[in-house]
């Protein structure tokens, strides 16, 4: 038996795998001839690197690029890699080394290394084993030969074009698809979602990947005229009333199957209790035009019982649904960065903006600015220098987090903004923060 067929057996117990022998020392014998070595075979020369297609990035961009490999700014590095991918043009070859072993730890700057990377890479990556991920990464391949991730970039690129050639291409293929592949083209399809996708989505929702069922039935919650949306506002109507200035719950009291097929899951997560679990996704699933009210003139109503059940759930409505109306009111009541996703870039800064000037600086503050769409504008930049200065007089050991947000995130642009704003040592971080953003972009245009 090969090492894996031992590792699976003794995973999986001798009862359900029969095996005949100690495992255990047949175990102990095989990691000794493991250990041992072997005899070397004479090694094939590689085949050359082929030749590349795409030009390379310009020399000042490379060294930039190098700079921040080394530590200088190195939270830049996504942006980095983004900007230049969007240039059409590929990483020097002698940065592809150190370029690929960052990749196999950070999986957050993967998305742009198939193109990055070259032919090289690939050719690389081919040889070693540990850098093997890159071949997974789209390379501008098509939908027939490519792999999961060109699949995905051409699907993406075709939605946007053409939403419904987009979703009949996805259908004629369903069946061929992996579990795995089915689950992230169904959330490409949130790109141009339409009632036309909803047969296809309710269709989904009868696999047997909980993963796909999940994906589609956050869709159709986005559809307030769909099936499912339907049957959660009728779920929505026998637990919750609303008389007066009064809004009476009834949580429901089992899942059933046809809950489940709806999205509805049965098991709770610690610490929440089955009833409260299965009443706050029922209502974050129904329509919110079932309220028929203004979310601000709800949130005055009383609620007797299972009130933080039912905000919470309005929350993740807002959430799931992308209501703008409703993210604004329930950002009030809950500031999560989640919310903003709701909410166009311009507003997005415009609520940032009043949350800094009108809370201390803490984690809750790091977290909403997180989720701020980048580039924010002088609103947004001006509130938060104003918040540095001001916490940099009493407590400037806690500013670190802050500073590095806004040498992000600001608009480079607006360098000469922050190098006026004020001489303190804070914001010149930021100042020079975003004139290092700005020059590496002048040297990728």
């Amino acid at each position: 038996m090969t090492w894996d067929d031992l590792a699976s057996t003794a995973l999986v117990g001798t009862d359900r795998r029969p095996f005949a022998g100690d495992l255990l020392t047949v175990a102990a014998v095989e990691t000794a001839r493991r250990r041992a070595g072997r005899r070397p075979a004479e090694p094939a020369p590689p085949a050359p690197a082929p030749a590349e297609e795409l030009p390379a990035v310009g020399r000042r961009a490379a060294e930039r690029l190098v700079r921040i490999m080394g530590g200088e700014h190195d939270r830049l590095l996504p942006e980095w890699l983004a900007a230049a991918a969007a240039t059409g043009r590929r990483v020097p070859c002698d940065v592809l080394p150190d370029l690929l072993e960052r990749g196999r730890r950070d999986r957050s700057i993967r998305a742009h290394l198939g193109v990055l990377a070259g032919r090289r890479g690939r050719w690389l990556a081919d040889l070693n084993q540990e850098w093997g991920y890159l071949l997974e990464e789209p390379t501008g391949e098509t939908w027939e030969l490519g792999g999961p991730a060109d699949r995905r970039a051409h699907l993406r690129a075709l939605r946007a074009a053409d939403p419904a050639a987009a979703r009949e291409l996805l259908e004629s293929t369903w069946e061929r698809e992996t579990p795995d592949d089915r689950a992230e083209f169904v959330e490409l399809l949130a790109d141009g979602l339409g009632m036309a996708d909803e047969p296809f989505l309710e269709s989904a929702l009868d696999d047997r990947r909980r993963e796909v069922r999940q994906a589609a039935a956050n869709l159709l919650t986005r559809l307030p005229g769909s099936r499912l949306s339907g049957r959660m506002a009728q779920r929505a109507r026998a637990c919750v009333s609303v008389s007066g200035s009064t809004i009476a719950v009834e949580a429901p009291l089992e899942c059933d199957r046809a809950m489940e097929r709806d999205g509805v899951r049965p098991k709770p997560p610690r610490g929440i209790g089955e009833r409260a679990w299965w009443l706050q996704q029922i209502l974050a699933r129904a329509p919110l035009g079932v309220w028929d009210r203004p979310p601000s003139r709800l949130l005055k109503m009383r609620i007797p019982d299972w009130d933080a059940e039912v905000k919470a759930a309005w929350v993740r409505a807002a959430v799931l649904q992308k209501d703008p109306e409703w993210a604004r009111a329930m950002f009030g009541w809950d500031p999560i960065a989640d919310l903003l996703e709701a909410l166009p870039p311009a507003e997005q800064q415009e609520l940032a903006a009043g949350f800094v000037r009108e809370h201390d600086l803490d984690s809750q503050l790091i977290m909403v600015l997180g989720g701020v769409s980048s580039h924010w504008g002088e609103g947004l930049a001006t509130a938060v220098l104003h918040k540095i200065v001001k916490v940099a007089a009493v407590q400037p050991w806690n500013l670190g987090e802050l500073v590095k947000l806004a040498g992000e995130h600001i608009d480079p642009a607006l360098f000469p903004l922050a190098e006026s704003y004020s001489p303190v040592e804070p914001v010149q971080r930021v100042a020079a923060f975003l004139r290092f953003r700005a020059d590496m972009y002048k040297e990728l245009a």
